[in-house]
């Protein structure tokens, strides 16, 4: 039922805000506790008037049941004013005082710039073309990386489009929209090419680690939402995602409450410098801030003294993977300068060898839990083989990853210990094993022996039966040969008939004037007479096995094909027939062809004769 909304008082909603923005923060993971309870009391006081609660309670019954509620809830809260070059007086400071000096500190070197609380994209593009306009867009393409983050998704997805009315580009000078915008229907499109050296993601300035080694950041009216309290640390965090001398921009209405961290270029435009502060304790201090935590006491470098006396190595990496620690053992065991601090791991040869921990460090920092390497094998530079466990531990302040630790323990001569411990045991269970087994061998070898004897008594039975055997089978021996020089005799007087046929045969053959070709069933020749290597050229045992209309004759053996299939198949072959060719000798002649049917002794047809004459000259 709907309340007026008279009835919700500013009393009751200062007293339950408290209660909002724990739920919002246990429930959706967004935590406001550090904004300003007044901005809060009234914009939450706002979405309870719209939908008509009158208490927190009732409110965060509402949330419960319509989760479509939060969306409005948050687009309420972060109010995402933005336009491109907004305070044109602070830009044009920027790009006298602060880009020059960026450009000259970094000659032809990448470039890394973050626009905190982007809200729909105006101020990173606004960069993207301040940038192109000196040094050109090709080198904006090749150098620049702006990093946009907001905590609203739907204004970061409106950004990654990159699509402005009329009214939303008011504030591009006219020369800046037609070179770097396209009209798109009723809208303008910021160039795509350009567009790609934006890279926007959601981020939150409390609770997310800062973006690391930027040489500007521009985060203008942010600030002005966050109580005391939380804008001195989260100015801490700015100073340490800036690269030494960077340039920090905040808006209009912002002041810095610790002047110590930056010097102004531009007090009026609210341009600032960084001040450098580099050690290992001021680093992880100022990650490790949080709302409401008393100011770091930098002098105190109890931590610092503690890890560079472990008796482990130890390396400490930032969630950028840049190398924040090394202490004095891991100096000593990998050969490591002080220079190392300062570098990204993954320069490092420690990262790869003697294992691959690149990979294991991104784990690591994504799952936000530990991982241990057991009994790592690394050759030492004198060419002794030791064993280490790895240790890879992250270091969490609640959900927020300050730096990831790891350790390097050296476990040789534990493994070996533990090595002779297991081989000691190894050998007491074989030991017992083969007294167990021993026992065993001399229980049967009685029966054994036993079996021999009776074994031996059947054995000579059984030579006495197997010689009777041989005996018989002697005589068997004797009978076969007999039979085999029989079968012998009769096999040389077949041969020698054989031998005789096909004496008679080849006599007829080489005594008939003619080219006699003899082909089986499938054509292939069987029989090529002495006249036929005359005439043709070719001899016997090139031409036997070979179809003989393959053969590659002066001759023109296609016309053979159809007598021979006749006489193959029964039938009339015809009559004898005139052939022009060419003999062995190259000499045109005119032969005269006749076939025959070949057959067997059961008169079946098991081929063909072909009998080919040279004409007689007419």
């Amino acid at each position: 039922m709907a309340v007026p909304m008279s009835d919700v008082t500013d009393t009751a909603r200062d007293a339950g805000i408290e209660q909002v923005l724990e739920y919002l923060r246990d429930a959706r993971l967004f935590d406001f506790t550090g904004y300003k309870r007044g901005t809060l009391s009234r914009r939450i006081g706002r979405r309870m008037q719209t939908v008509g609660v009158a208490d927190a309670d009732a409110y965060v019954e509402y949330l419960e049941v319509h989760p479509d509620e939060f969306e409005q809830l948050f687009n309420t809260i972060l109010i995402n004013l933005s336009s491109f070059f907004r305070d044109p007086d602070a830009w044009d400071h920027l790009r006298s005082d602060a880009l020059p000096a960026i450009l000259s500190a970094k000659p032809g070197s990448p470039l890394r710039a973050w626009s905190a609380g982007c809200a729909t994209g105006q101020e990173p593009y606004s960069i993207v073309m301040l940038v192109a306009e000196e040094l050109g867009a090709d080198a904006v393409k090749d150098r620049l990386k702006v990093y946009a983050t907001d905590l609203d998704a739907d204004a970061l997805e409106t950004a990654r489009q990159a699509e402005y009315s009329e009214r939303e580009v008011e504030g591009v000078p006219p020369e800046l929209l037609e070179k770097y915008f396209r009209p798109v229907g009723s809208r303008y499109a910021f160039s795509p090419d350009l567009r790609r050296s934006v890279i926007f993601g959601r981020h939150d300035l409390l609770q997310d680690a800062p973006i690391s080694r930027t040489d500007l950041l521009l985060c203008r009216n942010t600030l002005m939402y966050f109580n005391a309290d939380v804008q001195a640390q989260l100015i801490q965090r700015l100073h340490f995602s800036l690269a030494d001398d960077g340039f920090l921009m905040l808006g209009k209405v912002e002041m810095l409450a610790d002047h110590d961290l930056f010097r102004a270029v531009d007090q009026k435009h609210r341009l600032f410098r960084k001040v450098s502060r580099s050690t290992l304790r001021e680093r992880l201090l100022t990650m490790a801030a949080r709302p409401g935590s008393p100011p770091a006491q930098v002098h105190n470098n109890v931590a610092d003294i503690a890890f560079e006396l472990l008796a482990d190595a130890g390396i400490l990496v930032d969630p950028d993977g840049v190398v924040i620690g090394v202490n004095a053992r891991a100096r000593e065991l990998f050969g490591l300068r002080r220079d190392a601090v300062g570098r990204l791991f993954h320069d490092l040869e420690l990262s790869y060898r003697p294992i691959e921990l690149r990979s294991r460090l991104d784990q690591v920092r994504s799952e936000r839990r530990s991982v241990c390497l057991e009994e790592v094998p690394r050759w030492t530079p004198g060419g002794d083989l030791t064993f280490m466990d790895i240790g890879i531990v992250p270091l969490l302040a609640g959900r927020h990853l300050l730096a990831t630790a790891i350790t390097f323990s050296d476990v040789t001569q534990n493994r070996r210990v533990r090595q002779e411990l297991e081989e000691t045991h190894r050998e007491l269970e074989v030991a017992y094993e083969e007294l167990q087994s021993t026992n065993e061998e001399l229980e049967t070898t009685n029966e054994e022996l036993q079996s021999t004897v009776e074994e031996l008594e059947t054995t000579n039975e059984e030579l006495q039966s197997t010689n009777e055997e041989l005996e018989t089978m002697n005589e068997e021996l004797s009978s076969t040969n007999e039979e085999l020089q029989a079968i012998n005799d009769e096999l040389r007087y077949r041969t020698s008939e054989v031998n005789e046929v096909n004496a008679y045969i080849e006599s007829v053959l080489g005594t008939l004037d003619a080219s006699v070709i003899v082909v089986d069933q499938s054509m292939a020749v069987r029989v090529w007479n002495g006249l036929s290597f005359e005439m043709w050229g070719l001899r016997a045992d090139e031409a036997e096995g070979r179809n003989v209309l393959a053969l590659d004759l002066g001759f023109p053996v296609d016309v053979l094909g159809p007598p021979i299939r006749a006489c193959l198949q029964g039938e009339d072959p015809g009559r004898p027939f005139t052939v022009d060719a060419v003999s062995r000798r190259g000499h045109p002649i005119r032969c005269i062809v006749r076939t025959a049917q070949l057959r067997g002794a059961q008169q079946s047809i098991e081929g063909a004769i072909v009998l080919i004459n040279e004409a007689p000259p007419s």
